[in-house]
């Protein structure tokens, strides 16, 4: 079963630059907060990541960390401190092979495997994706998980999009936000499904299983199109179109229509 998951921009609490980045205030920007000229001048990073850098005291303006909402006047010199932080000790590099389907000096395509974590956590500490990233490419230790903007679960195979540089990495997400990207799934359901459809039906945690997900009263909104590909005995394969990325949403919505 495919199940999907997105990262957000607020996610970029970790984030990392190669370099030192300077820049002069332009006259247009005067009377503006330091965090919205950050976003103007910086748009190829995220507010979040933008926020974080301020909040760290990674960013001065005339050699001082300002307050997020002091204003500015033109001619200010802004200095970000984007110098990588240290890796956390369970985003090592391991020598795990990848299958790479496209990359060029911003992106990765990666064909993952069925039984393949993608990113570390309870359990799961080390033989992730994550990890053989690291080792694939070293540089991606200068970027927020790696690269990885979305995810599949760990017996779920698929294509995964990962970025090279902060810069692909933050447009990544704002094509997920705006659902411009497209995604399709095949999942194989239990049951016969009759025809196509389309499940809307908010996602949030289990009331009685906190660790399961379930369609809830003011769960996130999340919406499913799926199509029939072949009946099978005793199930459908079926081909799933996500306009969201909840988690285990597959899994969920299916199960909401008796699948």
């Amino acid at each position: 079963m495919n199940e999907p998951r997105d990262y957000s921009p607020a996610d970029d609490d970790d984030s990392f630059e190669p370099s030192t980045m300077l820049l002069t205030v332009p006259a247009d920007c005067a009377g503006l907060r330091v965090d919205v000229v950050l976003a103007r001048l910086f748009p190829e990073h995220s507010r979040s990541r933008l926020q974080v850098w301020l909040k760290d005291g990674r960013v001065r303006v005339d050699g001082a960390s300002p307050e997020p909402r002091r204003k500015v006047w033109g001619g200010e010199r802004i200095e970000i401190d984007a110098a990588p932080t240290p890796a956390a000790s369970a985003e090592l590099p391991e020598d795990i092979p990848l299958q790479v389907v496209f990359e060029d000096d911003t992106l990765l395509v990666i064909d993952k495997p069925a039984g393949l974590v993608v990113h570390p956590g309870s359990g799961n500490w080390s033989g992730t994706l994550l990890n053989a990233l690291l080792h694939h490419a070293p540089t991606l230790a200068g970027v927020p998980r790696a690269g990885i903007v979305h995810r599949l679960d760990k017996e779920t195979s698929g294509l995964l999009v990962v970025a090279k540089t902060l810069e692909a990495q933050t447009d990544l997400v704002r094509q997920l936000q705006a659902r411009t990207v497209r995604r399709h799934y095949h999942a194989l359901v239990h049951g016969l499904v009759e025809r196509a459809g389309m499940v809307s039906a908010p996602i949030g945690r289990h009331p009685q299983h906190r660790t399961r997900m379930a369609v809830v009263p003011g769960g996130r909104p999340a919406v499913t199109r799926y199509a029939v590909c072949e009946r099978l005995a005793r199930c459908t394969l079926v081909e799933c179109q996500l306009e969201t990325g909840r988690t285990h949403q597959i899994r969920v919505h299916m199960a909401h229509l008796g699948h």
